[in-house]
């Protein structure tokens, strides 16, 4: 789909000041002079890179929803179905998590409309972020303005959503701002300037790694023969006649205008614009592939990366989702007697050697039960293995020698 087929039949008031709307129609202008769009910025393989390690860590994290207690998944809730599996009749619950990611990362903001049957949630429809308007009436409530395509049916224009209609999740947020600030709109300089290196270097691909060339001559010439040496060259230009041969006569003499690619640094440039786009992101570099003066840490400290990776970008977005859902989608009696958190052991269970020695302490330890354990790799329970065990000997001063044996004496005692 186009850029103008995205907002085919759509209504469109040129009076009004809806920002979402125009950003994404139109971009937004950048110091390099590239104009930066969502589609385009998606463009740029640090920023898919970037976006869809995001989306794909988030979408294979299940949403749980956990009993009062916050330990016991509580299956029978209304929400778990939703959250867990199918959020509406379209999306599995991992496409929808995964479209939660993306919209945070492009836009900072994921909206879901809430679909009611009576009293009862029965389903959450993801809205694209560029469609939807934050607004205040003038009692300071808040709601939603969404602009829809017009479809076969002839419905289309603008549809206002309660707040308590919708589910809002906001990424980074300044006080008194109702929507979330944009990754892409706060750093679009950043974007706009790796845009511009692309286009370079595809230009200079393009023309067959030729310089732009001024032609000097010790003659006058003549207009004609001025387009004629120009024609000339010209043939010999782009990347399918990269090679060819022309000769040069009358004492005429070559200088390139442009500096070659070597000169400006084009390499250089374009492995710091995928660094400081994975700056934006919180992407270390080398999870996107990109391995900084040729060096890897790929096989000794990637599960160090993983780590930073988890706690430094995935766990302050599910948070978010997280906090979203207690304000959207609980109320003032569920709040009290559930909890939803997005399960994160998966990220953090290392190699087979690493979660073997972690299973064993949990359970030797009486952390986890034998069965819990077992539930840990995927392994159905056995009998007599809901119990927690010890295995240790750590035994408070007080009581040494009253586990089968005569009390000690004072003196033995103060010894130990």
């Amino acid at each position: 789909m186009g850029l103008f087929d995205r907002w085919l039949g759509r209504t469109i008031d040129l009076n009004a000041q809806s920002e979402p709307f125009w950003r994404g129609f139109f971009g937004l202008g950048t110091t390099s002079g590239e104009t930066v769009t969502y589609d385009r910025a998606l463009q740029l393989d640090a920023v898919w890179a970037c976006i869809n390690l995001i989306a794909n860590s988030v979408k294979t994290l299940p949403c749980l929803v956990y009993k009062e207690d916050g330990v016991t998944v509580d299956k029978d809730s209304p929400l778990y179905d939703l959250l867990h599996d199918m959020p509406n009749l379209d999306d599995t619950a991992a496409d929808f998590w995964s479209m939660a990611a993306i919209c945070l990362c492009l836009d900072g903001n994921f909206f879901a409309e809430k679909k009611m049957v009576g009293n009862r949630l029965a389903a959450l429809n993801p809205l694209h972020p560029l469609c939807v308007d934050v607004c205040r009436d003038e009692r300071n409530n808040r709601y939603y303005e969404l602009t829809e395509r017009v479809r076969g049916n002839g419905k289309g224009g603008k549809r206002r959503i309660n707040e308590d209609r919708m589910f809002h999740v906001r990424g980074a947020l300044l006080p008194g701002c109702d929507r979330g600030l944009s990754p892409i709109a706060m750093e679009r300089n950043v974007v706009g300037n790796a845009l511009a290196g692309e286009k370079v270097s595809g230009k200079m691909l393009k023309d067959g790694l030729l310089s732009s060339l001024i032609i000097s001559s010790d003659q006058v010439l003549k207009g004609d023969q001025r387009k004629q040496i120009s024609d000339t060259l010209t043939q010999f230009a782009g990347a399918e006649k990269a090679g060819g041969i022309t000769v040069l006569e009358a004492g005429f003499k070559p200088y390139p205008m442009t500096i070659n690619p070597k000169d400006a640094q084009m390499l250089e440039t374009r492995q710091y614009s995928v660094e400081q786009i994975c700056r934006i992101f919180g992407v270390p570099p080398v999870m996107i592939g990109h391995a900084a003066n040729g060096t890897t840490t790929w096989g000794s400290g990637i599960e160090q990366l993983i780590l930073q990776f988890t706690k430094t970008c995935l766990v302050p977005m599910l948070k978010s989702i997280e906090a979203a859902v207690f304000r959207d989608l609980l109320d003032a009696a569920t709040r009290k007697k559930t909890f939803v958190k997005f399960s994160i052991e998966g990220l953090l269970r290392g190699d087979s050697q690493a979660r073997a020695e972690f299973l064993s302490k949990m359970v030797s330890n009486g952390i986890y039960t034998p069965n819990e354990a077992r539930a840990y790799e995927n392994k159905p329970p056995v009998d007599g293995g809901e119990t927690a065990i010890v295995n240790g000997t750590m035994t408070p001063l007080d009581m040494l020698g009253h586990n089968g044996g005569p009390p000690l004496d004072e003196p033995t005692r103060r010894a130990a």
